[in-house]
């Protein structure tokens, strides 16, 4: 498909720049992104290109604006209620980059399809899902899981998701923007634009992909395994990701189908006798509660002292 086309006019280069930059690094954006420090190089380039959607701030005049043709425009406003022409919508400009790619997400489709400003996920085969689980605390888990994923993302499209009752937020993960909560809420709404709605909301970290964890527990807790798996199920249909890295924690409700769900899982253990009692104990589990294809895809990951 043919990418859409993203102005952004904005007389602090800075800010142009890092906003353009937010909207490059989504891997699923169907958009070409330009940024213009003034209105002549606009018209300049809608000569050459229609824009589809123009983000201005709000230091240019509404009779300049007037003359830049676009099927959406979006003033960068400083004030949240701020007056623009009837034609146009307001964006608080110092907000973050997921808000305002929110806001826009939302807004265009009133003009088309939502849908069409990202790139369609065409399957070849399977998404590949990796689950990193362990019976065993305090064995490096997490840090396993993301090192995988850094490594599978330098050649393909991943997506690690935090599924510990305490993912670390606030504190090896940032603080503030949407996160796992806010993607199973969009999966339960069963919205056509969920493959749009989470292409807004994830992270970087180098070339992964990935989902701020929930900040309450007890949410976490909550959550109905059928919800899990119409969560995975809408990620593997509507996004670009070839592999999905799941971090799942032992206090989640129906943890063995989650764990059946995936193509592979890692166990990270230890050689001390404890670490050895924790995973018999597991295994035999699994065996008796009828989990014997869960056994069969685990890979042991011994970790260094």
């Amino acid at each position: 498909m043919n990418s859409r086309s993203l102005v952004i006019c904005d007389q602090e280069e800075n800010y142009a720049a890092a906003l353009a930059s937010f909207f490059t690094r989504k891997k699923g954006l169907a958009l070409g992104v330009q940024v213009c420090s003034n209105l002549v190089q606009v018209m300049e380039f809608q000569k050459e290109h229609p824009i589809d959607i123009l983000l201005i701030g709000n230091e240019f005049p509404k009779e300049d604006r007037e003359k830049i043709k676009a099927a959406n425009v979006f003033v960068l406003t400083s004030s949240e209620r701020e007056d623009v022409r009837e034609q146009e919508k307001s964006v608080y400009r110092y907000q973050s980059g997921e808000a305002i790619m929110g806001e826009v997400v939302s807004r265009c489709s009133e003009t088309y399809e939502t849908e069409s400003l990202f790139l369609k996920s065409v399957r070849k085969k399977q998404m590949k899902v990796i689950g990193i689980f362990s019976p065993i605390h305090r064995i490096g888990k997490t840090s396993y899981a993301l090192e995988i994923g850094k490594k599978l993302a330098a050649s393909q499209n991943v997506l690690y998701l935090n599924m510990e009752i305490y993912g670390g937020i606030g504190g090896y993960f940032p603080e503030t923007g949407q996160t796992l909560a806010d993607a199973l809420y969009y999966s339960r709404q069963e919205r056509k634009n969920f493959g749009a709605a989470l292409a807004g909301m994830v992270k970087h970290l180098g070339p992964l992909d990935y989902l701020l964890p929930m900040k309450i527990s007890e949410d976490m807790k909550a959550v109905e395994p059928e919800e899990w798996t119409c969560l995975l199920g809408q990620i593997a249909n509507n996004s670009i990701y070839d592999v999905l890295i799941l971090d799942i924690d032992e206090g989640i409700r129906g943890v063995y189908g989650i764990l059946r769900l995936c193509t592979e899982i890692y166990v990270p253990t230890a050689s001390d006798e404890i670490a050895k009692a924790k995973l018999f104990q597991f295994e035999q589990e699994l065996h008796v509660l009828g989990y014997d294809d869960v056994y069969r895809k685990i890979g042991r990951r011994e970790m260094g002292g």
